[in-house]
C-alpha cells in the first residue's frame, strides 16, 4: 500500500519580464534595469521564462504599449506558456486592466511585484502592518478592475445603483476603514519607536544605520560588525525588518547599529509613506553607513536612487545628517579595479566619507569600525561636577550628550566627562546656571 502525501506548495507560476524603455524616467541602462525586474521575479518565487525590453516611441494611455507590440508580446506569453506578465513600469489601473483583457493572464507592474515581495518577506508585526497598509493604498486605486464582472450602471429608476455599484463602494469603504485601523496601529508604534530613542538617548551610545540598494550587502556587513546571524542572502529584499545590536568601538566604546530594509529605484512611494515609523530610525541615527556595491556596473545609479530616498526622510531640527559611504564587494573586484578603488577609498577617508570592505571577507572592517568612532565622537570632551540635588540637570546631559564617564565623590558630587555640541552646552550652561 502506497501512502500519498498532499502537496502543499503553491503552484510555481510561469512569467514574462518586459521592461518599456524610453519613458525617460532612469539613467540606467534598460539591460541594468531588466537584469533587476528579472531578479525581482525570482524573488517572488516566479518562473522568467521569457525576459525581454521593448522599446517605446510613445505611450498609449490605454495599454501603454502600441497596438503592434501589445500583439508581439501576446505571442511571446504563448510561445512561453506564462501565467503571468511583469511590466517593469508603473501601470494606470486601466493599463493594467485592458492588458489584462488583451493578454488573457495576470498582469503585474513594478510597484504590485514590489508589494507582493514585501507582503512574503514582512515578519515582525509592525512589518506586516506597513506592507497591509502599502497594498490597501496600492489596491485602492485598482477596485476598477476587480469588479469588471459586474453591472456599474445605474438602476432602471435612476434611483439606486446597480450591484456592481454597490460592491465598489462598500469595498472602498472597507479598505479605508482598514487603512484608518492600520495607520492608528503604525502611529502607536511611531510613538513607542520614539520613546525607545529618548530611553536610548540618556545612555551615551550613539545610533548608527545602515542603509543602501538592495542586496548591496547591508546584512552581511551587520552580521560582521556584530556577530550576529541575521538573515543575509544574494537576494533582492531579503531583509524588511529593521534589527538592532550593539557593536563595540576602538577603546571599547559601544555604539547601537540598526539594519534596514533595502532601497530601489522607483520605489513605490506607498511603501515609503508605509514605512516611516521604520525610516525614522535612519532619520535619527547620529550616523548612516551607506553601503554600495562597489562591484556592480550599476553602483552609481544605485547611489543616487539611494540618496533620493534619504532626502525623503526628515532630519530632526538642529541635527546635520553624516553619511559615510562603505563601498562593499572589493573582494568582487578584478586586481586592478581592486587598486583603483582602494586608492580612491583612502583618499575619501581622509575627508571621513568612504571606506572600502568586504563583508564577506572582513577585509577593511577595522578600518571602518575606526572611521565610525571618529564621526560619532567628533564632539570635545567637557568635565562637569554636580551637586547632590542637580538630578535634573544630570538626566539633561545624559539625554543631549554622551557621558564617557561618571563617578560619585564621598561626598555625593557627581563627576562627569560628557561629549556635547557647543549649542546644547550653551542651552545647558543657560538653563542650569553652570
Amino acid at each position: 500500500m502506497t501512502s500519498k502525501f498532499i502537496d502543499h506548495a503553491p503552484e510555481v507560476q510561469r512569467a514574462i519580464v518586459i521592461h518599456p524603455d524610453g519613458r525617460g524616467t532612469s539613467a540606467r541602462l534598460a539591460e541594468e534595469r531588466l537584469e533587476e525586474a528579472v531578479g525581482l521575479s525570482a524573488a517572488l518565487d516566479l518562473d522568467v521564462r521569457a525576459a525581454e525590453v521593448a522599446r517605446l516611441r510613445r505611450t498609449v494611455p490605454a495599454t501603454l504599449f502600441g497596438m503592434g507590440k501589445v500583439d508581439e508580446i501576446a505571442a511571446l506569453i504563448r510561445a512561453a506558456e506564462a501565467d503571468v506578465v511583469v511590466i517593469d513600469d508603473a501601470l494606470t489601473p486601466v493599463q493594467q486592466r485592458n492588458l489584462e483583457k488583451a493578454w488573457e493572464v495576470k498582469v503585474i507592474d513594478r510597484s504590485g511585484l514590489i508589494l507582493e515581495i514585501f507582503g512574503r518577506r514582512a515578519r515582525t508585526a509592525e512589518g506586516r502592518l506597513q506592507v497591509e497598509l502599502a497594498r490597501l493604498d496600492y489596491e485602492r486605486s485598482r477596485l476598477v478592475r476587480t469588479w469588471t464582472h459586474l453591472e456599474r450602471q445605474r438602476g432602471g429608476t435612476g434611483s439606486t445603483g446597480g450591484p456592481g455599484e454597490t460592491q465598489i463602494e462598500l469595498d472602498r469603504r472597507m479598505i479605508a476603514d482598514r487603512i484608518d485601523k492600520l495607520k492608528a496601529e503604525l502611529e502607536d508604534v511611531r510613538r513607542t519607536r520614539a520613546l525607545h530613542r529618548k530611553a536610548r538617548k540618556r545612555v551615551p551610545f550613539p545610533a548608527v544605520a545602515l542603509v543602501g540598494y538592495t542586496n548591496a550587502g547591508k546584512s552581511t556587513l551587520f552580521n560582521r560588525l556584530t556577530g550576529s546571524e541575521v538573515l543575509a542572502k544574494d537576494l533582492l529584499f531579503a531583509t524588511l525588518d529593521t534589527t538592532q545590536r550593539t557593536i563595540r568601538l576602538p577603546q571599547g566604546r559601544p555604539a547601537i547599529i540598526a539594519d534596514t530594509v533595502g532601497f530601489i529605484s522607483d520605489l513605490p512611494h506607498e511603501l515609503v509613506a508605509a514605512f516611516r515609523a521604520t525610516l525614522e530610525e535612519v532619520g535619527e541615527a547620529d550616523l548612516i553607513l551607506h553601503v554600495r556595491d562597489i562591484a556592480s556596473t550599476d553602483t552609481e545609479a544605485q547611489r543616487r536612487d539611494v540618496e533620493q530616498v534619504l532626502e525623503q526622510i526628515p532630519v530632526p531640527e538642529g541635527r546635520t545628517r553624516r553619511v559615510l559611504e562603505v563601498w562593499n564587494k572589493i573582494d568582487l573586484l578584478s586586481d586592478e579595479d581592486r587598486e583603483a578603488v582602494l586608492g580612491q577609498a583612502a583618499r575619501q577617508l581622509q575627508e571621513g566619507k568612504a571606506v572600502a570592505v568586504s563583508a564577506w571577507t572582513g577585509e577593511g572592517i577595522e578600518t571602518l569600525r575606526e572611521a565610525i568612532a571618529a564621526l560619532v565622537d567628533d564632539e570635545p570632551e567637557t568635565r562637569l561636577t554636580l551637586d547632590p540635588g542637580q538630578g535634573e540637570a544630570l538626566a539633561w546631559l545624559y539625554e543631549h550628550g554622551r557621558v564617557t564617564f561618571r563617578d560619585t565623590d564621598a561626598d555625593g558630587r557627581v563627576h562627569l566627562v560628557i561629549k556635547l555640541p557647543a549649542a546644547a552646552l550653551g542651552r545647558f550652561e543657560q538653563r542650569f546656571g553652570l
